[in-house]
């Protein structure tokens, strides 16, 4: 596993992390990407982006009981849930 710079790996970890939901990778992960040269400010976005990422499983289940209960405008999900505008990072993901 030699193709990734010591960066490229903390950030693929820190958004594994993210996805599962493990607070220990998280904790270690964080500080490694320190230590690989990465800023605070890319490791928030790299955060912020796989937080982004992971929440849209989340809405399409939300949706999905929302559609159970057959009402007008039960759809229209808050804005809090909507989706976000990912189109410059990820944009087949919404």
């Amino acid at each position: 596993m030699e193709q990734l710079t010591h960066r490229e790996r903390e950030l693929v970890a820190l958004g594994a992390a993210m996805g599962s939901n493990c607070i220990p990778c998280i904790e270690h992960h964080i500080p490694e990407a320190r230590k690989s040269g990465l800023s605070d400010e890319q490791i928030k976005e790299a955060i912020e982006l796989a937080d982004k990422v992971r929440q849209v499983p989340a809405r399409n289940v939300l949706k999905a009981a929302l559609k159970q209960f057959d009402v007008a405008g039960s759809s229209a999900l808050p804005e809090a849930a909507q989706c976000t505008d990912l189109s410059k990072h990820a944009s087949q993901c919404c």
